[in-house]
């Protein structure tokens, strides 16, 4: 035989001078087989190479087994953890998991969509890029009552399960931190507003700021991608005004970092002069000196809930007409860079 050519159950039964239909049976551990016979089978089929067409199968019977996640980044420690706990769930309930990335864009994120509806995947677990402003192309999806589970950036219009924490309370707990700090023109570094988790967390700080009798000034705060880069040229912009700020809230760990970076250049005290807070709590956030202040989510579990809710839709015979709104809870995290009032 061709060693080249893939193997069958026909050339198996050949071998064996059996039946196709028993070493197909055997292969399915089929309880008409003995334990002898199977065991006899499935020793020459891994001698001979055997590889059983799981696509074909799957094909057969309406389902692969596989279901997608596209995230925005996942060299970021959050959605690196939040993956990590889908595929705890997906591997131990017998799925397979494709990982994509939008890289933050919205055209990106289409194409990485329509492709996973290509390919037949059985659900989606997605968080939005940060220029997503249209839903059709989940809307695919939704049409073919194929279960979606967005976490962290969600689309309140689309019916699906969703797993986020209180960014409002999040607006909130870091910008009442800085206050009981003694920091008083607090500015505020929010992600594109087209998303309501930016959009909420900005509302929080607006409404710290209020119940502290704190006047607001827009000049404060800064819209932007929140990237390294998009962090120095903040700062810049905010200690060129005529009445700069003493303290800002980042909408993530990587544009703190690069805040810090720059204010240690040009000689600004940390948290003495100035202070920081981030949001995530990267690993890196711990280590650099002095230390960022932060809020963490709780990436991992909140991806267990997420593959459970998923596969538990997919095996449902019906698709669920309730979808829930699952908010986990975030945890303040102070370190150096706040920390005035040691």
């Amino acid at each position: 035989m061709d060693n080249k050519a893939s193997v069958t159950i026909h050339d198996i039964a050949r071998e064996l001078k059996i039946s196709a239909s028993t070493v197909s049976r055997a292969l399915n551990d089929n309880p008409r087989i003995s334990k002898a016979t199977k065991d006899k089978i499935k020793e020459m089929a891994l001698k001979m190479g055997y590889q059983p067409n799981t696509i074909a199968s799957n094909l057969r019977n309406q389902k692969t087994n596989t279901i997608g996640i596209v995230v925005p980044l996942i060299n970021r420690h959050f959605f690196s953890s939040f993956i990590s706990g889908v595929e705890e769930v997906a591997s131990t309930s017998g799925y397979n998991v494709i990982i994509s990335q939008s890289n933050d864009l919205l055209e990106k994120e289409k194409q990485i969509v329509h492709s996973l509806f290509s390919n037949r995947v059985d659900g989606l677990i997605a968080s939005l890029s940060m220029q997503t402003n249209e839903f059709d192309h989940f809307q695919l999806f939704s049409k073919k009552n194929i279960p979606i589970v967005f976490f962290d950036r969600v689309v309140p219009e689309l019916e699906a399960h969703k797993i986020v924490v209180d960014d409002f309370m999040v607006g909130v707990k870091a910008t009442e931190h800085l206050i009981s700090q003694g920091y008083k023109r607090i500015a505020h570094l929010a992600g594109p507003t087209v998303l309501h988790t930016y959009r909420d967390r900005m509302a929080g700080y607006r409404s710290a700021l209020e119940k502290n009798n704190i006047p607001i000034d827009d000049s404060l705060i800064i819209f932007n991608r929140l990237t390294r880069i998009d962090g120095q040229e903040a700062i810049k912009q905010l200690l060129a005004l005529p009445h700069p700020p003493d303290a800002v809230f980042c909408g993530n760990d990587i544009s703190a970092l690069s805040m810090m970076v720059y204010l240690k250049k040009i000689g600004v005290r940390i948290p003495e002069d100035f202070g920081l807070i981030g949001f995530s709590n990267e690993p890196f956030s711990e280590v650099v000196t002095p230390s960022i202040s932060t809020l963490e989510q709780p990436a991992f579990k909140m991806g267990l809930k997420a593959g459970e809710l998923l596969i538990q839709e997919i095996e449902r015979k019906t698709r669920s007409s309730k979808h829930l709104t699952i908010t986990m809870p975030t945890e303040l995290i102070v370190r150096e860079s706040s920390n005035r009032k040691k």
